[in-house]
């Protein structure tokens, strides 16, 4: 297991959210002002600068639940709401989108090319904000001095982690589905045509070689796919032309898009309670992750300010059957996180919180030096 791969990991899931709710915004004509302050909100919080600090430094990847959690800050890090069926989903939507992404990676490096992809359309949402710009830049060039050193072999064992983190997740996504992308079991279809990985050649030809190193013989043969050669690589600058379409905006052409449970992952949840044992270490992990978050709190909406209800289905009624019908062993219920008084663990949680401070990226005149927790309730 990669200890580098929690950033990519977050980040791309980070950037699929972004995309489906920037699409259901559109969907339900939420006005341009409000649509736009969620976006900032959300993106201010995602790139605060001490998160990403924590977030870059070598660790293990955060259970499924724990990273959920995060998401769950994070969505509701505005005036928006989600209610608990919406979330499932555009959770699902996530997971499913991105471990299509890492599964037809022409090479473990290009997931790389995939998150810049994320970056550059989160860019996009938010060209008129050159506060927020410039910490989605600093994370650009974070990534860039993280991971342009790291080797063949350690993007392989990112990509591993990665696959292993989503092995067991088969939501069937309608998008997929249409596209014969993926099977009715819930499994993507890996193509066997198109653009072979930058620096290989196209299947068809052995070579054979002497002791010394000499070619002394060829042999060709025919391949069941259409295979090409790319015509250059992408960018792993902080501008350029990535070449790659993996983790673009799938959402930019309005398209209703609906989840369902596959056979296998109704069978896994209908063993779950008796697969599962306890795990001690569950609560300890969302334990720190709130420290690491500084105690994140969702942000009511203040003043004038009037919240909203998001809805990730197309009617309320399929929202509720939604509710309804999920296997409750695969729905992401709250767990209670423990707040003790213990002295070392408030100690921990103060030195988190005084590290928290970050320039506030609106105008200097509200002269704010806020942590998370504040930052958010001031979004």
């Amino acid at each position: 297991m990669s200890a580098r791969t929690l950033p990519l990991l977050f980040l791309n899931l980070g950037g699929e959210m972004l995309y489906i709710l920037d699409q259901r915004l559109r969907a339900q004509s939420i006005p341009g002002e409000k649509a736009r302050k969620v976006m900032n909100d959300i993106i201010t919080t995602m790139f605060n600068k001490k998160f990403m600090e924590e977030l870059f430094k070598p660790q293990e990847l955060y259970s499924k639940k724990a990273l959920r959690t995060v998401y769950d800050r994070l969505a509701h890090a505005s005036i928006m709401r989600l209610n608990q069926a919406s979330m499932d989903k555009l959770y699902d939507l996530m997971t499913m989108a991105f471990k299509y992404q890492v599964l037809l990676c022409p090479r473990p490096k290009d997931i790389l090319l995939v998150t810049f992809n994320h970056l550059d359309a989160i860019k996009d949402f938010i060209r008129d904000s050159p506060g927020i710009l410039n910490q989605v830049d600093e994370t650009f060039r974070q990534l860039i001095e993280t991971y342009s050193c790291l080797s063949a072999g350690e993007f392989q064992l990112i990509r591993q982690t990665l696959l292993i983190f989503f092995q067991d997740m088969h939501i069937r996504v309608s998008i997929f589905l249409k596209d014969k992308v993926q099977n009715s079991n819930g499994r993507f279809v890996l193509p066997i045509s198109g653009p072979v990985p930058w620096g290989t050649e196209v299947p068809g030809l052995i070579r054979i070689f002497n002791h010394n190193g000499d070619e002394v013989k060829r042999t060709e043969f025919t391949t069941d796919g259409n295979y090409v050669t790319p015509q250059r690589e992408g960018s792993f600058d902080l501008y350029g032309d990535r070449v790659l379409k993996l983790g673009t905006n799938m959402y930019s052409v309005s398209r209703p898009v609906e989840t369902h449970m596959s056979g296998s992952s109704k069978n896994l949840a209908s063993h779950a309670k008796e697969n599962i044992v306890p795990n001690p270490l569950a609560k300890e992990e969302l334990n720190f992750l709130a420290r690491l978050l500084g105690g994140l709190e969702i942000k009511e909406p203040g003043g004038s300010e009037t919240g909203f209800r998001l809805n990730l289905f197309t009617t309320d009624e399929e929202e509720e059957h939604a509710a309804l019908t999920r296997p409750e062993e695969l729905s992401y219920k709250v767990i209670n996180i423990e707040a003790t008084q213990e002295p070392g663990r408030r100690a921990e949680l103060s030195r988190i919180l005084g590290e928290l401070e970050v320039a506030d990226p609106r105008p200097a005149s509200s002269g704010k030096g806020e942590d998370l927790l504040a930052l958010m309730d001031g979004l």
